[in-house]
């Protein structure tokens, strides 16, 4: 389903780039078979679209669909990994103007991804007067922007319906056996779906986490499922021909040969917060010791004209990534008879012809100013392909942390200005730090 395009890194790696890791990328390979890495307690997603519980996926179909008949709204609060990978599939699969749409299903709105007063007021505006429920997801509960929005979202669906209607209207995603949401769900009767102990938030789209609000937009989670158990498949066959393999060595070697950032390109505008999810998936599991590529992204070909500069002449640090989707559909370029724009030349060609070249012409470019290019080639955009993508994105993640020697499954800099927030915001037992804080500031 995916093809690895490697040509155009000739010359900006060595030949046996490959043979130079395949001990470490057996090593690699086998610490997420089994589970006994750095970080080994939290590769559960390895053979989750194998192991997956049956019976929550039947439970995350039925509540989606009681929201799509009780709902005009769906509220998904939570941050990080917690909302990203939705919004990923959500706008990859049913646009990102799903919520502008027609359609027969809920408008999905996110919160609880920041502090932005103005965004949480638009937010309920956004609501209005329609009928809404709430998906909140966090494994612990005190997180603090998830947190301060459900308190928020909570109180007005009580407001609304009342204590034993907003019930009926707040699904929790959390922890299966503990932490201050779990223990409000059991208390509240709130329906529960279980973020996996040994998944972490990034990877965890694929868990309820991500599932339940992909299914509320009516997106098939049984193909998406299906595409990444194939990747799970295809990819579980390790060695030279391995794609996954391939492209973890690759990214290795430009990263040991000087290149610092990696640029993830797409030529589809569905593709932004995929790109989203991916800057969180590679930034929080090798940005760590002093080491890892930086994850960056564009929009091609809009940004072509406003980054496409720096990307052509600017310091030579960066490769590129291309995700490249067959077309679903078809437009033919019309003819202007006064050919005022001088592009009749263009004229009875496709728009999926003309985008093509562009790319051919811009990877070319690229490559020509020092900038080393690899392509993933997909078919057209579904749930199964985004599936796939999904899970072999996660696979490269693991394989490349331990080719860095890294621990790609923890994120211990996450904490710190979490610490400093809860100090300066006066939580109980913060209070020398707080002191300390202020003084500097």
């Amino acid at each position: 389903m995916l093809h690895l395009d490697l040509t155009k890194l000739e010359g900006f790696i060595p030949q046996d780039y490959l043979t130079q890791r395949m001990a470490g990328l057996e090593k690699a390979a086998s610490m997420l078979a089994n589970h006994d890495g750095p970080g080994g307690d939290f590769t559960g997603w390895v053979y989750l679209p194998r192991d997956y519980d049956k019976e929550e996926f039947a439970r995350i179909q039925a509540a989606a669909k009681k929201i799509q008949q009780q709902s005009q709204v769906l509220v998904v609060i939570g941050i990080g990994g917690s909302y990203l990978g939705a919004r990923a599939v959500i706008d990859l699969l049913a646009s990102p103007n799903y919520n502008l749409k027609k359609k027969d299903t809920p408008d999905i709105l996110f919160a609880g991804n920041g502090l932005s007063t103005d965004a949480l007021l638009e937010t309920i505006a956004l609501i209005g007067d329609r009928d809404f429920s709430v998906n909140v997801i966090s494994k612990s509960g005190t997180t603090t922007e998830p947190a301060v929005a459900f308190r928020i979202f909570k109180a007005l669906l009580e407001e609304k319906y009342g204590k034993e209607g907003a019930r009926e209207r707040i699904y929790a995603t959390t922890d299966k056996a503990r932490g201050a949401l779990k223990g409000l769900a059991d208390a509240e009767g709130y329906e529960e779906f279980v973020v996996p102990d040994d998944v972490g938030g990034r990877f965890s789209v694929l868990t309820a986490v991500g599932l339940l609000p992909i299914a509320v937009a009516g997106i098939d989670i049984d193909e998406l499922m299906g595409g990444a158990a194939q990747a799970m498949n295809d990819l579980s066959v390790g060695g030279a021909e391995n794609p996954a393999w391939q492209y973890a060595a690759a990214r290795h070697a430009l990263y040991q040969g000087g290149k610092k950032v990696e640029l993830l390109a797409c030529y589809e505008p569905c593709f932004r917060f995929f790109s989203e999810w991916w800057k969180q998936l590679y930034g929080e599991s090798e940005g760590k010791e002093g080491k890892g590529l930086f994850p960056a992204s564009v929009e091609f070909t809009a940004d072509l004209h406003s980054m496409g500069q720096y990307i052509q002449e600017g310091e030579r640090l960066m490769f590129e990534t291309v995700v490249q989707f067959a077309p679903k559909g078809e437009f033919i370029i019309p003819n202007d008879p006064e050919n005022v724009d001088g592009l009749n030349f263009l004229s009875g060609k496709s728009m999926a012809f003309v985008a093509e070249q562009a790319m051919r012409a811009v990877i070319l470019a690229h490559v020509d100013g020092g900038v080393p290019n690899v392509r993933i080639e997909m078919p057209a955009l579904s749930a199964k392909t985004a599936g796939y993508l999904i899970y072999f994105f996660e696979y490269v993640c693991g394989l490349s942390g331990y080719l860095l020697e890294v621990n790609p499954f923890n994120q211990p800099g996450v904490e710190a200005y979490k610490v400093n927030m809860y100090a300066l915001l006066g939580k109980p037992g913060y209070e020398e730090q707080k002191k300390a804080l202020e003084e500097r500031l």
